[in-house]
């Protein structure tokens, strides 16, 4: 192929290895996460969301803490950045407990197809608070995503209330935690801030606990697990270590652009496993909402890529 001045056109960047060897590790994070959520729904039928939430942040710490081994090094608790740290500790457990209570009524294919609206508030509020420019196009796909959404939300919102909302809050929850993240993401050791994030989620977990569970709606319920509801529990902090583990991994192989399309395959294999697990399948018109809400993060992340603004999903979180 020739330019049209009639030189020979560069050839076109075969992909890295790297990048390969990141798409396996972001594939292997996104087959590895529904686990959390399937294992996390049949906790519920006997412990609270709360509880779950402060044991899967206990667990999740234990099972990373071989990587430190790996690497010979220490956990390093941040000094000057305790207030950030204990900010996103009690950000990602408002999204967790939020997340599994709805879980605990929801299907796993709705709960998650609803908390995936999490990259287009992200991109809201990236605009608002870091300043980034997102033009109208962008914002044209954030509201045909909220859109999507509804759809899902709406006949949800019939069946069990309130609670049908809490995938949605669950979702803001993580994009200011993804904000804060990227505030500090370039001064510290992301391993680190992992082990911080599940201590001071755990803490303020076992602090709701401590000052509701006696007395509160039974979200706050404190009570002592069987063998098949500890074993449900430690089954989430694991698949949530590993998840976690090859997501980090992976962003830090390949760039975040090309890693970001693969998390919507999670909505289909949170789906497929839900159905394996539970029976539950969407209807209809809850595939548009799916359809509608992958469209538009799948533009939106276009749009980043070929513009090479800083993605907005740059990150590597403790989601749910």
């Amino acid at each position: 192929m020739t330019t049209p001045q009639g030189r020979p056109a560069p050839a076109l960047p075969a992909p890295s290895a790297d990048v390969t060897v990141g798409l396996l590790l972001m594939v292997t994070a996104v087959l590895i996460a529904p686990f959390i959520d399937i294992f996390s729904k049949l906790a519920t039928e006997t412990t609270s969301p709360m509880q779950i939430t402060a044991v899967r942040f206990f667990f999740q710490m234990v099972f990373m803490l071989p990587i430190f081994v790996w690497r010979r090094t220490v956990p390093r608790f941040s000094r000057t950045n305790t207030h950030f740290h204990v900010a996103r500790g009690g950000l990602i457990a408002l999204s967790v407990v939020c997340y599994v209570t709805a879980l605990s009524v929801m299907s796993v294919a709705d709960a998650v197809a609803i908390f995936f609206i999490e990259p287009i508030i992200l991109t809201v509020l990236s605009s608002i608070f870091l300043k980034e420019t997102i033009g109208w196009r962008r914002y044209t796909a954030c509201a045909v995503g909220f859109g999507g959404s509804l759809l899902i939300i709406q006949p949800s919102f019939e069946q069990v209330g309130f609670i049908a909302l809490l995938p949605a809050v669950s979702a803001l929850c993580v994009a200011v935690f993804a904000i804060l993240t990227r505030k500090l993401a370039h001064r510290e050791d992301p391993w680190s801030m992992q082990i911080e994030t599940g201590f001071w989620g755990m803490l303020i977990s076992l602090a709701a606990i401590g000052l509701f569970g006696w007395s509160a709606p039974a979200i706050f319920a404190a009570s002592l697990p069987d063998v098949t509801s500890m074993a449900w529990m430690t089954c989430v902090g694991l698949a949530a270590a590993i998840s976690g583990i090859f997501s980090v991994y992976a962003y830090r192989t390949a760039p975040a652009s090309t890693l970001a399309p693969l998390q919507y395959l999670e909505i289909v294999t949170t789906t497929i496993f839900g159905w394996l697990v539970f029976r539950d399948f969407p209807d209809p018109i809850k595939w548009l909402g799916i359809a509608i809400i992958i469209g538009s993060g799948l533009f939106i992340i276009w749009r980043e890529r070929r513009f090479t603004s800083k993605p907005v999903s740059d990150n590597a979180t403790l989601a749910p």
